[in-house]
């Protein structure tokens, strides 16, 4: 056989016949693959590894020219039952074995040998190379047969610079060859689906433009402006968003947006971001929130103003379509969308954007790239977890200097991130987006803060507090751990508090939580017509804090990190209704149990921030949170990389890196409950176990450990239903949910 024949002569395939008996010839489908990673790499390093990128797509599929690869596909046509014959390790074999002189190894064989089954251990990869030998004479016949075909290849002409690459220190090279990763993942699953469903090309190119986008937000913004009634907070709303539209035509980098509850932050972030975008020719903007229940709210209300198809909201509990054929566009095209963000407008968790940029899954990593030349705010900037501090500002950095990226810190309570416990942002610049925002704090000043003393002292019981609780007939009450919420509400219980008296957890599932919450909503609502208040008193865990929009008149909270102490005063006169100041009230009862790790260290650290000032009047000012975060993370020290992240990453532990950065480092295990309209949700899913029916059944759903699984099993309270899904078998109270059983489940925080 002549090896040099021309790969369109031979009539070497990438893939089957699509539905209208197109061929894909392996020739077609790898320079398009190159040509599309070469364009998606543009913003890295200023366009250094386009030529790189370029390569990489070239070899990813090499290993398809394989003859028993090609006998494979030929019989996958032909319906004939056939082993699959593995492709990647042969492409990872020939950079090793045809292109060892190469000096990037690293950079190619990574990405070519893990474009399917995930980026390796490089010293795992290697070892399993070395079963691919040249003495071996089937290999060396397979591996002449690929270097004819890269050859052929290679006279379209490949890029100057191939062998340019600046000086990376290890963790900079990681994220490098991730993000080379997802550049190649992308350009291939694109070009695969183009060939089999060419509808699915057609529906990703109809994006919305940000100049677009941008324009809608002014117009929504000035019909605002014309609606509103002259008053000082609007005063302030007025004056964040000026200031906001003012900095956006700095370079990009690295800002702050410090704005106090009700300072119109979520219009103003978005107007600086979409100008900021366009001025500096970056591509989208991605919103990462820490709570679905702020996710929920924000891209509501960007729906709001700028369309229904102008927003993609990327998060585990967003319901996106199975079947093309049974939804409309816009869906269809959120649904595709989804999988790499090529959407000029990216609402999502700080789990999922934080975790993919430390993964090594194809399907996590396919959306980085589109990272790359992006402005990226971080809402509740300061909720960024403690102890993997460290590798995530590295990341924001290597982001901003090297991938065209700006990162906004956005949050009412800024953490302090530049002191000689943080090298990583230690001589970078921060901007200040809004330069007066102190007098900000000043003038939106809605609460006072006291804290409770019984009989001269300030630990109190759960008994004692409760007899507290019942002299307000409107409270919000929230605890530092979920054991203590129900011991509180089974003490209200027992001195006769039933009407009015709600209750919220993870032990409620999410339909019960929203249940809860339009019953409070509207007993609130109701309240402010009527001269005597009907009684409505929530006890809460944390799951209350941010993004729940709720107005008490006065709110309990346990003595905890000072940020979520000032959280949960933005429940409290968060309207700025009220005649007077509203009162936020902090308490310690006498035996509670924090939960561990930064959290408890935030606690002790607040408690004595505390004791040493004359006036909780300090909570109302924003300098005081620079001390407490500058105190905790002294504090924590070397655990602000308890992990070992960049340990693993500078060794190149793709998978090591991925297990050990979570957000939520423990498992949790689904559980069923039986609460409202399950048992129809759970026999459709029965007879039709798929996505669709599976997502119906997440808000009858209650996550525990795996560890109390274990126990609750042995204890009966749990049974199988299927693998990875379970029902609980004790009853389900209308308040408590599965909270009035006293196994006492881990803090797990939401």
């Amino acid at each position: 056989m002549d090896m040099l024949l021309p790969m369109r002569e031979r009539g070497l395939k990438a893939h089957t016949k699509n539905s209208q008996g197109k061929e894909h010839l392996l020739v077609d489908h790898l320079c398009s693959v190159a040509d599309k990673a070469k364009a998606f790499v543009k913003n890295f390093y200023n366009g250094q590894f386009t030529s790189l990128a370029w390569l990489i797509g070239l070899l990813h599929d090499l290993g398809k020219a394989h003859p028993s690869f090609q006998e494979y596909l030929q019989a996958q046509q032909e319906g004939k039952s056939c082993l699959k014959m593995p492709h990647s390790p042969w492409g990872a074999a020939f950079v090793h074995l045809a292109l060892n002189r190469f000096p990037l190894q690293h950079e190619l064989t990574l990405p070519v040998a893990g474009h399917h089954a995930g980026l390796s251990e490089y010293g795992d990869l290697t070892a399993k190379i070395k079963n691919y030998s040249l003495e071996q004479e089937r290999v060396k016949e397979i591996i002449t047969l690929m270097h004819s075909v890269f050859q052929v290849l290679l006279r379209r002409g490949i890029p100057a610079g191939i062998l340019q690459i600046p000086g990376l220190t290890p963790v900079q090279r990681e994220l490098l060859i991730r993000m080379l990763f997802s550049a190649l993942v992308d350009a291939d699953r694109l070009d695969t689906e183009a060939h089999f469903y060419p509808q699915s090309r057609l529906l990703r190119q109809k994006n919305r433009a940000l100049a677009e986008l941008a324009e809608k937000l002014q117009d929504a913004q000035q019909e605002l402006i014309a609606q509103s009634r002259p008053s000082k907070v609007n005063n302030i709303r007025r004056q964040v968003y000026e200031a906001c539209v003012k900095k956006a035509s700095l370079k990009p980098g690295f800002f702050r947006l410090t704005v106090p509850t009700g300072g119109g932050k979520t219009r103003s972030v978005l107007a600086f971001a979409l100008n900021h975008a366009l001025i500096n020719g970056q591509e989208r903007v991605i919103f990462a929130l820490p709570y679905t229940s702020i996710i929920d709210q924000t891209a509501g209300v960007y729906r709001d103003i700028l369309g229904e198809d102008a927003v993609l909201e990327h998060h585990s509990q967003v319901l996106l379509p199975d079947d093309d054929e049974d939804e409309d566009e816009i869906a269809v095209r959120l649904k595709l969308a989804a999988e790499n963000w090529d959407m000029p407008l990216v609402v999502t968790t700080t789990v999922q954007f934080f975790e993919s940029l430390f993964n090594n899954s194809p399907a996590k990593c396919r959306k980085l790239h589109r990272i790359a030349g992006s402005v990226v705010v971080l809402d509740e900037a300061q909720s960024l977890p403690v102890e993997l501090l460290r590798p995530t500002m590295q990341v924001l950095r290597d982001l901003v200097e090297n991938y065209g990226v700006t990162v906004v810190l956005s949050t009412a309570t800024q953490p302090a991130l530049q002191g000689e416990y943080l090298p990583e942002l230690q001589d970078v610049e921060i901007t200040e987006i809004v330069p007066d925002y102190k007098q900000h704090f000043a003038q939106l000043k809605r609460v006072y803060y006291e804290r409770l003393v019984v009989t001269n002292n300030r630990l109190v019981s759960v008994d004692e507090f409760a007899e507290e609780i019942l002299k307000h007939q409107q409270v919000l009450v929230i605890l530092n751990t979920r054991k203590k919420s129900v011991e509180l509400i089974k003490a209200l219980v027992k001195k006769g508090c039933r009407e009015g008296l709600f209750y919220l957890s993870t032990f409620l599932c999410a339909t019960h939580r929203r249940q809860v919450l339009r019953e409070v909503h509207c007993r609130l609502d109701e309240n402010r017509q009527l001269e005597e208040k009907k009684p409505v008193r929530l006890v809460s865990t944390q799951v209350v804090e941010a993004g729940v929009d709720l107005d008490f008149p006065v709110v309990f909270r346990a003595i905890g990190p000072l940020d979520r102490i000032v959280q949960a005063a933005g429940r409290c006169n968060r309207e700025g209704g009220l005649p007077n100041l509203g009162k936020v009230v902090i308490f310690e009862l006498t035996d509670e149990r924090s939960p561990r790790g930064p959290y408890k260290a935030g606690l002790e650290i607040a408690k004595m921030l505390l004791a040493e000032q004359k006036s909780l009047e300090v909570l109302t000012k924003p300098e005081i949170y620079e001390t407490y975060f500058t105190r905790l993370y002294r504090t924590v020290g070397n655990d602000l990389d308890a992990r070992k992240i960049q340990e693993k990453r500078g060794k190149l532990n793709y998978p090591a890196t991925a297990a050990e950065y979570r957000l939520i480092k423990e498992s949790t295990l689904p559980v069923l409950v039986r609460y409202g309209d399950y048992a129809r949700v759970l026999n459709e899913w029965t007879r039709q176990p798929g996505k669709s029916n599976w997502r119906k059944l997440q808000p009858y759903i209650v996550n525990v450990f795996e560890w109390e699984a274990k126990q609750l099993l042995r204890d009966g309270l749990l049974s199988s239903v299927t693998e990875g899904l379970y029902i609980w078998e004790g009853s389900y109270d209308n308040l408590l949910g599965i909270g009035r059983f006293e196994f006492d489940p881990a803090d797990l925080i939401v």
